[in-house]
């Protein structure tokens, strides 16, 4: 049998792929070489997951891979007709990211709780500032995702004594964990009884700009909303204006429409904002984690076996990931 001819979309620095040593031919492209090489790959990886390189460069008729692999939860960045109507299975880095982001996600809320930014300006400025601060425990978060990453986040807040209420494409009455999952069309009516709103949704055209002006108005003034999804969740002129007016008491943002954030976005001086650069799934190893993740995915490939992280191109998810 000839080896599989594996394409990397690279990004810096490369993915650690010394076990298909022997069973694959490993070439790496870069943005422009890409459409050329793309026709004679068996097997595309997509380790630069924040290019959209795939969109401009994937054939259109003839050979193409047979199998697309991204480093990254989303695939939106590859959700282009060609690839959605070729019979390329698309697979997804599912698995990784859950536990560091539901911990980012739970530092972020206790941070905000216990003003621990407040505590580090007093100290700044060698100010005894005694005050009170907010009890998480008994809390309500509304977490808008119920895939792998929205259900760590609510176990998670659920064991810092914090009451959730899970969202997802549609609604079961079943569910092994939350009992519970509502329809995304309840969420309106879900948002004014929460204390924390999270976002850890897939990107689709339902979700895009789901937290504009009139969910922002839904919610509580003293409630805080985190993304962890997609930055195009969020109209973010009017989250700014929303934290600016008051009508929200603090927000945390580590994804963004535009990446990096433009130095002159408003963002960067919204009052209760804490902005981080898409770093929250990223913990010490985690590109070792993705190399292996791709490397077990392609075992069962050469095996002929099912691929772990199938995606629903028609979905743009794993199914059950919404």
């Amino acid at each position: 049998m000839s080896q599989a001819r594996v394409l990397v979309l690279d990004a810096d620095p490369l993915p650690r792929l010394d076990r298909l040593a022997g069973r694959a031919e490993v070439r790496h492209s870069d943005e422009d070489s890409l459409a050329a090489q793309l026709p004679e790959a068996d097997v595309l990886l997509v380790w630069d997951f924040l290019s959209d390189a795939v969109r401009h460069a994937w054939p259109g008729a003839g050979p193409r891979p047979r199998w697309v692999h991204t480093a990254s939860a989303g695939v939106d960045r590859l959700m282009v007709p060609e690839l959605l109507a070729s019979d390329a299975v698309l697979t997804n880095a599912r698995g990784i990211f859950d536990r560091p982001i539901a911990e980012y996600v739970a530092g972020l809320v206790l941070a905000m709780a216990k003003d621990f930014e407040g505590s580090r300006r007093a100290q700044a400025e060698r100010r005894w500032a005694y005050r009170e601060t907010e009890k998480v425990h008994g809390t309500r978060a509304l977490v808008v995702g119920s895939g792998p990453i929205g259900r760590r986040v609510g176990v998670t807040l659920r064991a810092l004594g914090v009451e959730v209420d899970l969202v997802g494409r549609t609604a079961r009455e079943d569910d092994p964990e939350f009992g519970r999952v509502h329809a995304s069309e309840a969420l309106a009516g879900l948002l004014p009884g929460a204390d924390w709103v999270v976002c850890a949704a897939p990107l689709t055209p339902a979700t895009t700009g789901m937290f504009g002006a009139d969910a922002f108005a839904l919610m509580r003034p003293t409630a805080r909303f985190i993304n962890v999804g997609r930055g195009q969740h969020v109209v973010e002129d009017d989250l700014d204006r929303a934290l600016r007016s008051g009508r929200l008491a603090g927000a945390a943002l580590d994804v963004f429409a535009t990446e990096p954030l433009p130095r002159s976005s408003p963002l960067w001086d919204a009052p209760g904002l804490f902005l981080s650069p898409h770093m929250s799934g990223d913990t010490v190893g985690w590109r070792d984690d993705l190399s292996d993740q791709f490397c077990d995915n392609f075992d069962r490939w050469v095996a002929g076996r099912p691929l772990f992280n199938v995606v629903d191109k028609r979905l743009g998810y794993v199914p059950g990931e919404a």
